[in-house]
């Protein structure tokens, strides 16, 4: 039984361990879309490889920084995850405002069933009588 770390494991490294989500500041991203557009057609592919990126990256970038939206990772995370509060937030209120609507109306409606039946006792007192 061999004790050697798998194809593609690191020898001694925690199997357990995830790897970290890279994150790249807006002044990075900057940075590779500039040396990934002055680079000559048959350097572009050694400039993906060296930062371990893929063409796509550098085109969302790129589209980013021309519309002026360009931010860092973490920052995009952070904001993804504000929006996501927010609208949860507005959800849980329009929830709660519906739930009270909802309560309301049950309430109206079982009153309404309460006077029915007396009505019904009522009108079976009154045809008791009348025999």
């Amino acid at each position: 039984m061999s004790t050697s770390p798998r194809r593609g494991e690191m020898p001694g490294a925690d199997p357990s361990e995830r790897p970290k989500r890279r994150s790249f500041t807006a002044a990075h991203k900057r940075q590779i879309v500039e040396e990934y557009d002055a680079t000559p057609d048959g350097g572009k592919g050694a400039v993906l490889r060296r930062e371990g990126l893929y063409s796509s990256h550098v085109i969302e970038w790129r589209k980013a920084l021309e519309a002026g939206t360009l931010a860092s990772s973490a920052a995009k995370r952070a904001d993804k995850s504000r929006s996501k509060a927010a609208a949860d937030a507005a959800e849980l209120a329009r929830l709660r405002r519906e739930n009270t609507r909802l309560r309301t109306e049950l309430d109206k409606t079982r009153e309404a069933l309460v006077i029915t039946g007396k009505a019904h006792a009522l009108l079976a007192t009154l045809s008791e009588s009348a025999d």
